[in-house]
This record gives C-alpha cells, sequence and structure tokens, in this order.
C-alpha cells in the first residue's frame, strides 16, 4: 500500500479513537469518519509496513447503522463525539461488544461464561435528559431509534481568536489544538450557550484578549461550566492566564441575571502546560461550589471536584455497584479511587463501616465535607495512593494484631484509565473479600486485571456496561467477582 492510493474499504470494526477499520488485502487501514457497516472509497494518507490511515472520500454503500444526519452540524469537525452518527442502538451494541472482546480477548474469559454472566447494557432512555427539541426529534436526526443529547452537566470550552481577530468559544478538532468555534454543543446543557456568548460578548466589548497557546499571552484560557441537573444550579469558572479579570463586576452582574447562577469564579493558571485547570479559585460572586444530588444523595462540587459528567447514567452505575456490593449492614467496605466520596457515600448506606482513599487531597476534603451534609458518619476517607494506603494498611494491622491479617468484606475499586497496579491487586487478594466490584472506564484493563483475580481465586459472576457517554466511543463497565471456596 502506497501514500495517495485510492481503495474502496468495507469497514469491520471501530478503533480506540472511533476511527473505522477496514482492510484490504489483509492491510489494515484506519478511516476517521467511517462506520462499521459502510463501504466507502478512500485516500492513504500515511502508510506504513502493516497499517496506514486513509481520508473518507465517498460512502459507497451506507451502513444500516448510520444516521442521515447527524444532530450537530460539526459532529465531524469537532474531536468530541466520535460515532454520533451512529444510531444509537448500534452504539450501544458496539460498547457491549467491546467490553465483551476485551474480557474474552485480553482477560481469557471463556466466551459460554461470558454468555451466561454478561448484562444487557444500560443505555439511556428518553426523557431523561432536557434534550433540545431539534436534537431530540429522531426525524430530522435522521435515525430509527431515540439519540440521547444534553446530558453533560460540565463543559470547559477553551477560549481563542479567529483569524478575523474575534473571540470564539468551543471545542478542539479531533488530534488538535485548533478551536472549532461552537457555543451550542448538544451534548451540554442549553444555557452553555447563553453563558458563553454572554462571556464572549464581555470579552469583545471590553479588548479582553483571548490566551495564545504557542505565545503564552493573553488572558482568557477557557470557561469552564458546571450545572446541577437536581438543583438547576449553575457554576461559571473562568480559568485566567493571570491574577484578575479586569472589569470582573460587569460580567458578574450581566451573568447573575441567568436563573439558576450560583457561584462566579476564576481560576488561576499561568503555567505553560496543556492542563486545564490550575490550582487557585477566587470567589467573584456567590459561593465556590453548586449542589447536586445522586439519588438522595447530596454533594458539594467546586471547580477542581471530579465529578461524573452523567447524572443520569452515575446512579445507574452507583446503584449497580451497590447492588453488586450485596451489602446486608454489616460489611466492613473499602472503596479504592473514591474522588470526593461518591460511590463511599452511596455503600455507606447499605454497610456497617466504608474506608475511601483517594490521592487528591482536596477530593478528600469535599468527601467529608460530603459524608457531614449527608449526616453519613460510618464512612472514613484517607489521602494517598491507594497502592500505597491499602498495602500499608495491611501491613501494619498485622504488627498491632498480633499477625492476625486484616480483612475486608467487599472491596471497590474504580481507578483510573490505567488500571490497577499488580502490588494492589495482591494486597485485595490477601485480605480475602468475599466478593470484589470492580467500576472500570477502561474495558481493556479491567480485562487485564480480572485475569489477575481470576488467578488468584477469584470468579467473574456478573458483568454489565453503562453507557456514560453517548455518541463516544467510551464506556463504563462494572463487574462482580466472587472469592472461591479455595
Amino acid at each position: 500500500m502506497q501514500k495517495n492510493n485510492v481503495v474502496t474499504v468495507t469497514i469491520e470494526d471501530i478503533g480506540v479513537n472511533g476511527e473505522g477499520i477496514g482492510k484490504v488485502d489483509g492491510y489494515t487501514l484506519f478511516i476517521k469518519d467511517a462506520m462499521i457497516g459502510d463501504v466507502i472509497e478512500a485516500k492513504v494518507m500515511k502508510a506504513k509496513k502493516h497499517y496506514g490511515y486513509a481520508r473518507l472520500q465517498k460512502i459507497l454503500t451506507s451502513s444500516e447503522a448510520r444516521v442521515k444526519t447527524p444532530a450537530c452540524p460539526m459532529a465531524r469537525k469537532c474531536g468530541g463525539c466520535q460515532i454520533q452518527e451512529m444510531k444509537y442502538s448500534a452504539q450501544l451494541a458496539f460498547k457491549e461488544g467491546k467490553v465483551c472482546g476485551n474480557l474474552e480477548r485480553i482477560g481469557g474469559v471463556p466466551t459460554e461464561l461470558l454468555d451466561e454472566i454478561m448484562e444487557p447494557v444500560v443505555g439511556m432512555e428518553r426523557g431523561e435528559t432536557a434534550e433540545v427539541a431539534a436534537a431530540a426529534d429522531t426525524e430530522k436526526a435522521g435515525a430509527a431509534d431515540y439519540q440521547p443529547f444534553c446530558y453533560r452537566n460540565k463543559a470547559q470550552f477553551p477560549i481563542g481568536t479567529d483569524k478575523e481577530g474575534h473571540v470564539i468559544a468551543g471545542f478542539y478538532a479531533g488530534r488538535t489544538h485548533n478551536i472549532i468555534s461552537n457555543t451550542d454543543c448538544i451534548l451540554g446543557v442549553p444555557v452553555n450557550k447563553e453563558i458563553l456568548e454572554c462571556i464572549l460578548a464581555f470579552m469583545e466589548e471590553y479588548k479582553i484578549l483571548s490566551y495564545n497557546e504557542e505565545k503564552h499571552t493573553g488572558l482568557v484560557r477557557h470557561v469552564l461550566i458546571r450545572y446541577g441537573f437536581t438543583t438547576d444550579e449553575i457554576m461559571v469558572c473562568l480559568i485566567l492566564n493571570g491574577e484578575e479579570l479586569p472589569y470582573a463586576e460587569v460580567l458578574v452582574e450581566r451573568l447573575r441575571k441567568i436563573p439558576g447562577m450560583t457561584s462566579i469564579t476564576v481560576n488561576v493558571n499561568r503555567a505553560k502546560t496543556n492542563v486545564i485547570m490550575g490550582d487557585k479559585i477566587k470567589l467573584l460572586w456567590g459561593q465556590t461550589f453548586i449542589t447536586d444530588y445522586i439519588g438522595n444523595v447530596k454533594y458539594q462540587i467546586s471547580p477542581l471536584s471530579f465529578y461524573q459528567v452523567n447524572p443520569v447514567q452515575t446512579k445507574k452505575l452507583y446503584e449497580l455497584a451497590l447492588d453488586y456490593a450485596d451489602l446486608t449492614g454489616e460489611e466492613t467496605v473499602w472503596d479504592l479511587y473514591c474522588g470526593i466520596g461518591t460511590i463511599s457515600l452511596f455503600l455507606a448506606q447499605k454497610a456497617k463501616q466504608v474506608y475511601g482513599v483517594e490521592i487528591v487531597p482536596q477530593a478528600i476534603d469535599d468527601a467529608k465535607n460530603n459524608a457531614k451534609i449527608n449526616g453519613i458518619k460510618n464512612a472514613e476517607f484517607y489521602v494517598g495512593k491507594a497502592e500505597e494506603v491499602l498495602p500499608d494498611y495491611y501491613k501494619e494491622y498485622a504488627k498491632t494484631h498480633n499477625g492476625e491479617k486484616a480483612h475486608a468484606d467487599v472491596i471497590v475499586v474504580d481507578p483510573p484509565r490505567k488500571g490497577c497496579e499488580e502490588s494492589l491487586l495482591q494486597t485485595i487478594v490477601d485480605m480475602q473479600p468475599e466478593r470484589v466490584v470492580y467500576v472500570s472506564c477502561d474495558s481493556a484493563t479491567l480485562a487485564r486485571d480480572v485475569k489477575f483475580l481470576r488467578e488468584k481465586g477469584y470468579e467473574l459472576a456478573k458483568v454489565r456496561a453503562v453507557d456514560q457517554f453517548p455518541h463516544t466511543v467510551h464506556v463504563e463497565t462494572a463487574v462482580l467477582l466472587q472469592r472461591k471456596n479455595m
């Protein structure tokens, strides 16, 4: 295969970044915007020995899974929605297959076991979010089934300047830092558009410069917006390459007129980095947090808090984890990578005692505060790396209890994409919990860790995918592992 070859390809799979995958005479091509079932004409842009990258030129035969017209006109340009052009029922089938395939291929889980224990993927249902009318209209979207939009309670918009010198907000094009101007992302809540247009007009009027990433000049880098789905409270935080926002009182006066506005802050980030947020928060108006609920548990959320972006599906995910934990009120539970205590506080309602571990000190402060405002007294939280805190606790317990081993009835883990370190997994095995509930945002590392635990005396009992991020390739998974009688 050579660069600039034009080839006909049948798309057979989707890659980790949402690109279509097909083969021509055994040679693998990755093609953005192509979908499983498409037959396309593509131009090879980069050719390596065993695989290459091509650009979609023409759809010769459209996949049955493809919508006629994506609801968002920016769908192909923007890097956010990798599979918005796929019908939602097909997205769910793809994600369930992805989880199953990784557990089978990487985790070594037998097909017949997965057929027995895999539960249907949990998708979003009509009416669960405040969909904009045009996007929710399946006929306009060209879909044969429901398409969920407006599900994100958080959005971070980079601020830049276009070629005409106008200040813009939007999202980065795929694999670049080029901003696609768009104040009306249909994954976010409709009020985002009003907030962004207010800020952009203010910046134009008072000649406030956007940040230039290459030159490390300008002031406004990003705008963070959070929305409480249950409370309707709104947070706006401007991330600055500086300490102060000129004429801040003018912007505050305009933003506070928006119904639900609760918190207006600035975040200082003067570092030359791709990291969006700095450590310092300055209050301009209102309070430094908003509140929201998952189920009947109340949370205070600051600009720096980690909080799941899809509250509708988060409730389903946490209820699933609670169901898998199968608590009776007598159990000691460890929740590793607990964040601001979201899962911990769910578990504490049914457990005897919960211990949460998280590396970010502010998150632990938030977790303790969230326990307090909910009147939950059977949850304790520790700052540190889970892969250090739990093994150290296990060793120290034996020293102070005449060699007796520390025990947990249930251990819940919700690690980052890299999964759990082997030392942590070994400590989990040593503590001999009856059940391990593993919540994962990456089914590949989940499968790797499941393989380790299965080899150490645990068997996979339940698996279920939860679609936290419709129109993207990402999927959350919850699994239950039970200790075998050794």
